[in-house]
């Protein structure tokens, strides 16, 4: 909104500054700082009224040291992430940009099921909150949206560039005066360690004959699905001691930003040989308003957390994180990128899958963790929750730098 009117006010009167409105990297700069000030301002009043609302935590007792003492701990507080972001976007972003949209329907969405399932938990007395059929058809429902939109949505496209016929180079080497095709509607995305980094998904459906391209949506969709059912459920996972989601996110969402801005930058784009999607550079605001939400709430959710986000959160943080991906065309790196959303997941598929198999086979279930998820076997090993989390913070940057890395990897 406040990029409307100053825009209208560089346009109509020459407000000195106003022109400053403009730039990608200033209205990002100033959503990080407006999330920060809300979620650590205005974050202690949220955790207030949740402690008067008497929404603190049950712990189940599983044996973990200090795990009794968060007993009472508020919880439901990523309704603290939620509104850290979304004001500053509403206030700095141009909301007619289709991603910008994408993304506010995707957190309203997600952060709708996730406070049912706190909602349920809290007030209806129901330890295991809402039924994961529900949720999961939640994360489809948003898949369908997400994907119906990146597939059918006229501003959702690509721009190639246009190399010489003959020796398959690009026709000039100064990327101010390069030369591209019209935007065009396609599926393209990012693949690493494949010759160009690119795959198409429409190559997937070519059976289907001279028109083919009409029906890459009936692979595409249910792809988002599965991209955003997984990582999602991997960042609900995730959360289990204090500060591991939120810092996690964090450190992704900021890979996420330099992506966006690359991506949506012509001259960026062509430097760093990433694929240019026009419009993507708007989402850089969502980013960082985002990424400034997750670092403020960490202020209270650091050990000794008091406040935890909740499937308000964390949810919301996995369904954010995934259509980012898939909206900028790198959701083919989250195995590298979210690896610890990742770590997590297989942790627990792994745990329940060998103990199924070895009660079947010898009357006896075994387990190949201590305990699930990854984070929680690591403290019946003994180690200190604060230890654990910052491991898997530096484990998180070595694969966000990891993730870059392979851009430039063919």
């Amino acid at each position: 909104m406040l990029y409307y009117l100053f825009d209208f006010l560089d346009r109509t009167y020459d407000l000195p500054g106003a022109g400053l409105f403009q730039f990608i990297t200033f209205r990002a700069s100033m959503a990080v700082i407006f999330s920060l000030i809300i979620a650590t301002v205005y974050g202690k009043k949220i955790i207030r009224f949740l402690q008067k609302k008497q929404m603190g935590e049950t712990i189940r007792d599983l044996g973990l040291a200090g795990q009794n003492e968060k007993a009472g701990t508020p919880t439901m507080g990523g309704i603290i992430i939620i509104l850290a972001t979304i004001i500053p976007v509403l206030l700095f972003a141009k909301l007619e940009n289709i991603y910008v949209i994408m993304l506010l329907v995707t957190t309203l969405w997600m952060g709708i099921i996730g406070f049912i399932d706190d909602y349920l938990k809290k007030f209806k007395n129901d330890k295991a909150g809402l039924p994961g059929k529900f949720k999961v058809i939640g994360q489809v429902g948003l898949g369908i949206i997400v994907g119906a939109t990146m597939f059918f949505h006229p501003d959702i496209t690509v721009k190639r560039e246009k190399v010489n016929p003959i020796s398959g180079q690009e026709l000039v080497t100064d990327s101010s005066s390069k030369e591209f095709y019209p935007e065009e509607k396609t599926l393209l995305t990012t693949m690493p360690f494949v010759s160009g980094n690119e795959i198409n998904y429409e190559k997937l459906v070519t059976w289907a004959g001279d028109e083919y391209k009409k029906y890459a949506w009936l692979v595409f969709i249910p792809i988002v699905i599965f991209i955003i059912t997984a990582v999602s459920n991997g960042a609900n996972l995730t959360d289990g001691i204090d500060g591991l989601a939120a810092g996690t996110s964090a450190i992704i969402g900021i890979t996420l930003a330099i992506f966006a801005w690359v991506s949506g930058n012509v001259i960026f784009s062509d430097y760093l040989n990433i694929m240019y999607i026009p419009n993507t550079g708007e989402l850089t605001i969502f980013i960082t308003a985002f990424v400034g939400a997750l670092i403020g709430f960490l202020w209270y959710n650091a050990y000794p957390a008091q406040v935890f986000m909740g499937d308000t959160g964390s949810l919301t943080i996995g369904g954010i994180i995934a259509v980012i991906s898939i909206a900028i065309r790198k959701e083919w790196l989250i195995p590298i990128l979210c690896g610890i959303f990742l770590m997590e997941n297989l942790s627990v598929v792994m745990q329940v899958s060998w103990f199924k198999y070895t009660r079947k086979k010898y009357g006896q279930g075994r387990r190949i963790f201590k305990m699930s998820p990854l984070h929680h076997h690591y403290q019946v090993k003994g180690y200190h929750e604060s230890k654990i989390v910052t491991r898997f913070w530096i484990i998180g940057i070595m694969l966000a730098i990891i993730t870059i890395v392979t851009l430039k990897i063919r």
